[in-house]
């Protein structure tokens, strides 16, 4: 069954929107409540980058590799 869905040119304007189940958003909107949206700091964005660029690198470890390393 297909269905035809019309957005607004005004709302599609504003930005880019999500379509999802209201489950979904309901429990979305219920998350937002309990886990607040933090700002990192400077000194932890700096941290983000870093990290992000290790990775690209492929300069870390799996989860496997760090137990076997503290294992051993």
């Amino acid at each position: 069954m297909n269905k035809v869905l019309s957005i607004p040119r005004e709302l599609s304007r504003k930005g880019e929107l999500v379509i999802m189940p209201r489950a979904d958003y309901e429990e979305f909107l219920r998350l937002k409540k309990v886990i607040p949206l933090v700002e990192p700091t400077l000194s932890e964005k700096k941290a983000i980058k870093i990290g992000r660029k290790e990775i690209k690198e492929g300069k870390y470890l799996t989860l496997r590799q760090m137990k076997n390393e503290l294992e051993g």
